[in-house]
């Protein structure tokens, strides 16, 4: 009846035209193509975990290669240092620490190969090809690499919820596609697939597996510009006759095709996590223009990066910078079909009438900086992602951590969905319903899971009742804290006075002989021993998540002016910091995080909980300092080569932090509304806020040397803070910096 059902919907859709995504939005694309300055290979080497493939702005599908080995650096299916490929799946991670995904892999090939043959690792598939940078392209929206075993050019594109293949063969050579639904990377494993042949151009199934995603379904729909000659089936290791389906754990499919009138074959392909019938209705349902869907993708993808403009004589800022951005718009992904609808980890399928869903939530990270960019690039993608989030938590009474495909991973400590809300509502983004999303808020912050029941009973998490204590714990009191401006906003003061009460568990960890946040046990009268603030340990017997006390003591987002009074006086408080960047980086222990990487001393740049630290002395006034280290983390943390992040890029939120930091500002408290000022980079820098209003900020004399302000001023007026609010960027103006290469300590000081 399903085959019956996709058959009828073929009949319907085939000849009927339109765009995915509507040319209209492309036609207003500027003139300047800021495409040129965006190379997808930044971040695929060292520990960046960026992938290189195809994709459109926040889209379903990331079309991209595939390596086929199992290992860390290979979180995204491919690393720059690899040249063998084993095919081209449909959906990627961006930059995460864990690997997964890599569904629905097709790889053209100009003989027949045995599909039986048992295979342990990519050695022993029998369709792999070698390939070379050399013959290898990336740019927004489009991939493009030779085969060097079957002498095939391939090339891959995609709009928001289709994916096409463009293979150029050598002339009168075989005509064939591995379709390999088996053959799992990293964490992953599958459980089930199907392949079924539709009809002479059609081909659909699924694959559902586990791994990061424990409960992981994806369907698809295939057609091809030409019709399938013949083709081959197999099934678990075994080739089935006279069938047009084959079923089972891991299913595998050789289509052939006729080499005759020409060497170029085409293919589209579209998911879904719902089924079959939902990935047919979000295949595009034109005929295939690969050219034309290459360029409309390019013209999306240049409206979107020139919603921020920057001016400056650097070309390889400009790499940098606009790569960044473009690394900020490849997740969270678009998960709900053309319909609406979307599966749930439960298995329930949800029809959003009034949002899109997405998923790929790294929400540990993106809270940071990368959900706060995403406020000016696309406020309504905000929105949507805060209906998903509460979604979530009708089936769960909880927010979700880490969403992957619907999947709920409980990966990372803390609940930042709440600070992403709190923001929202701060900044006066709407589409959301804030009474329910409040009470989500606070049903998640007095539940008992990961560590809460511990932290209520004691005031914090004892390092004898759970590892990551002293993390958890000071990312429990931000989000109460978060929740507490939510309950003051919306007149709920009983709830504002317990949760701002509850925010000041970091008191607890304080060692004011140390100056770090230890570890404590549930007496509440030892410190853990031994200490050493250069210590890592990942993951188990550990206080500190993926770092250690010199790189977490600092994570009091919403009272720095306190934790000043903790180490005594301003003086003290940024004679610490200024330890913090000059210790030597020697990291100690046994089982050291792999994720402390971008040292500068026992700052970790290539991990998040270091990112707001440089903004600190902001609040100690010495905003000079904040200058200098900003400057220091931009010039040696980020370049135009495949290693060109210095930790993983997780899901756009080390891109963020450039973006933010390089134009002079950041959200070092998102839920404030309020961002710190850094050093400008750019001569200038202009957000787009409307079309009509605009936030310029430009720097006077600025250059490599001249990094300290020496003055500034805001729409013509004098400007003496180191914090500017959301709401005055969007009213729109200039805020304009003069440069110099000596601090101006009289710039920006409070008494």
């Amino acid at each position: 009846m399903k085959q019956l059902q996709l058959l009828c919907l073929i009949g319907i859709l085939l000849g009927i035209s339109s765009c995915e995504n509507s040319k209209s939005e492309a036609t207003k694309t500027p003139q300047i193509n800021l495409t040129k300055f965006v190379d997808p290979f930044i971040g695929t080497g060292g520990h960046g975990h960026t992938y290189p493939g195809a994709t459109v702005p926040f889209g379903m599908l990331q079309v991209s290669p595939d390596n086929g080995i199992s290992s860390w650096d290979w979180c995204s299916g491919y690393h720059y240092s690899d040249s063998i490929t084993i095919g081209f799946s449909h959906l990627h991670l961006s930059g995460t620490g864990i690997g997964d995904l890599a569904d629905i892999r097709l790889m053209p090939i100009n003989k027949k190969v045995d599909l039986a043959a048992e295979v342990k690792t990519r050695d022993d598939i029998p369709y792999k090809s070698l390939y070379s940078h050399n013959q290898e392209n990336a740019s927004p929206g489009y991939y493009s690499v030779k085969l060097k075993d079957f002498d095939i050019k391939v090339e891959l594109t995609s709009s928001l919820r289709t994916a096409y293949h463009k293979y150029t063969f050598a002339e009168k050579d075989e005509q064939s596609v591995i379709i390999d639904l088996g053959f799992a990377i990293n964490w992953d494993k599958t459980t089930a697939s199907k392949i079924t042949i539709i009809d002479e151009n059609t081909i659909s199934g699924y694959r559902h597996s586990t791994g990061w995603a424990k409960n992981q379904k994806v369907f698809f729909v295939a057609q091809f510009s030409k019709p399938i000659k013949t083709y081959q089936l197999v099934n678990d290791g075994a080739y089935k006759s006279n069938v047009t389906t084959v079923e089972g754990e891991k299913a595998f499919a050789q289509l052939f095709f006729n080499s005759e009138n020409t060497n170029e074959l085409l293919v589209k392909v579209a998911v879904s996590s719902v089924s079959e019938a939902n990935a047919l209705e979000n295949l595009s349902k034109e005929i295939i223009d690969f050219e034309s869907v290459k360029n409309e993708s390019s013209k999306i993808w240049n409206k979107n990066l020139s919603n921020i403009t920057i001016e400056t004589d650097n070309e390889d800022l400009k790499t940098i910078f606009y790569t960044a951005l473009y690394h900020t718009q490849v997740a969270p992904v678009t998960f709900s079909d053309v319909n609406n609808e979307f599966r749930k980890e439960n298995d329930e399928i949800i029809k959003a009438d009034d949002y899109t869903a997405y998923s790929t939530l790294s929400l540990w990270d993106t809270f940071r900086a990368e959900q706060p960019l995403l406020t000016f690039l696309a406020p309504d993608k905000v929105s949507d992602i805060i209906n998903t989030m509460l979604e979530y938590y009708q089936t769960n009474k909880k927010l979700p951590v880490w969403t992957l495909y619907g999947n709920e991973t409980n990966t990372m400590t803390g609940y930042h969905s709440i600070p992403v809300i709190a923001e929202a509502y701060v900044k006066g983004i709407k589409g959301f319903d804030i009474n329910k999303a409040y009470e989500a808020m606070k049903t998640t912050m007095m539940q008992d899971d990961r560590g809460l029941e511990y932290y209520k009973k004691y005031g914090y998490i004892p390092h004898d009742l759970l590892d990551e204590s002293v993390t958890i714990t000071l990312e429990f009191a931000y989000n109460d804290w978060c929740v507490a401006q939510i309950a003051k906003e919306l007149g709920k003061e009983e709830d504002y006075t317990y949760f701002l009460n509850r925010s000041k568990a970091y008191q607890y960890l304080y060692d004011s002989e140390t100056g770090f946040m230890r570890g404590k046990n549930a007496k509440g009268d030892a410190w853990k021993e031994p200490f050493d603030p250069k210590y890592s340990a990942h993951r188990v017997h550990a206080e500190y998540t993926e770092g250690n006390a010199w790189q977490h003591s600092w994570f009091v987002l919403h009272d720095v002016e306190n934790l000043i009074k903790l180490h005594g006086d301003e003086d003290k408080f940024t004679d610490k910091l200024e330890q913090l960047f000059t210790e030597s980086s020697e990291i100690t222990g046994d089982n050291v995080s792999a994720d402390i990487t971008g040292l500068i001393g026992q700052y970790a740049h290539g991990n998040e909980p270091s990112h707001h630290i440089a903004y600190m002395y902001n609040y100690a006034n010495k905003p000079w300092k904040t200058q200098y280290w900003v400057r220091e983390i931009l010039k040696t943390q980020y370049n135009t080569t495949p290693d060109g992040l210095s930790g993983n890029e997780d899901c756009g939120q080390m891109s963020a932090w450039y973006i933010f930091s390089s134009m002079g500002l950041y959200p070092y408290s998102p839920a404030s509304g309020e961002y710190q000022i850094g050093s400008p980079l750019f001569k200038s820098s202009t957000i787009k806020i409307s079309e009509d209003i605009s936030f310029t900020i430009k720097a006077e004399n600025v250059s490599d040397e001249n990094i300290y302000i020496q003055s500034a001023t805001l729409n013509g007026k004098v400007f003496n803070s180191t914090s500017i609010s959301h709401k005055q960027i969007l009213q729109g103006g200039t805020l304009q910096f003069v440069m110099g290469n000596t601090p101006n300590k009289n710039w920006g000081i409070t008494n």
